[in-house]
């Protein structure tokens, strides 16, 4: 009996299905949190690896289909599935990260402050994008209605908490109930006071 060949062919290896050629990398540079980035990428590398390779690493590649909203940054401001971009149409743009909340010094911005507070988090796997989602929302719309905040998370799953932290923490930052800071709720307290 003769000896069995152990190679394997692309078809068999999923690893060598996604293989690049080495001689196939383009170049791509766009700014990340405020400071630029240049890599050499595959054609067909995902902006979600791009990214972790960047060292973002508060990206989750989740569902790598777009469902689950982990892997979501902000492209030029706007809310982006990183995991149906390539890395390369992130070239020239402004790409911010869950990294890009926290100040320099390591403290939360608000909104972090105030999942911490409502406990809007707790494996954090899917934090990440539901708090750049939701920056977006509150850059657009500072106050914005419970019901917007709602249609805001409906593009995210996450398995831990339910949403109802997550709404409380928003709208506590934002005032409460969609009014501005200090604004009476429907019952006359004082929105973002203690017992909501």
């Amino acid at each position: 009996m003769g000896a069995e060949s152990t190679s394997t062919t692309p078809r068999d290896d999923p690893a060598a299905q996604h293989a690049e050629p080495a001689a196939e990398r383009l170049e791509t540079t766009f700014e990340l949190n405020g400071s630029g980035v240049r890599l050499e990428v595959a054609p067909r590398m995902l902006l979600t690896d791009a990214l972790r390779q960047a060292g973002a690493h508060g990206t989750r590649a989740g569902c790598e289909h777009g469902v689950c909203g982990a892997c979501t940054v902000l492209l030029d401001g706007e809310p982006v599935r990183s995991c149906l971009m390539l890395a390369v149409q992130a070239d020239g743009c402004r790409v911010e990260t869950v990294e890009s909340l926290a100040a320099a010094d390591g403290s939360l911005d608000p909104l972090q402050d105030a999942f911490h507070r409502h406990h809007g988090l707790q494996c954090g796997f899917c934090t990440g994008g539901i708090l750049m989602s939701l920056t977006a929302l509150l850059r657009e719309d500072p106050a914005p209605s419970e019901a917007l905040v709602r249609d805001t998370l409906q593009g995210h799953l996450c398995r831990c908490t339910g949403y109802q932290q997550m709404i409380d923490a928003v709208l506590e930052l934002a005032g409460g109930a969609g009014g501005p800071p200090g604004a009476p709720d429907a019952d006359g307290s004082t929105a973002g006071g203690a017992g909501r």
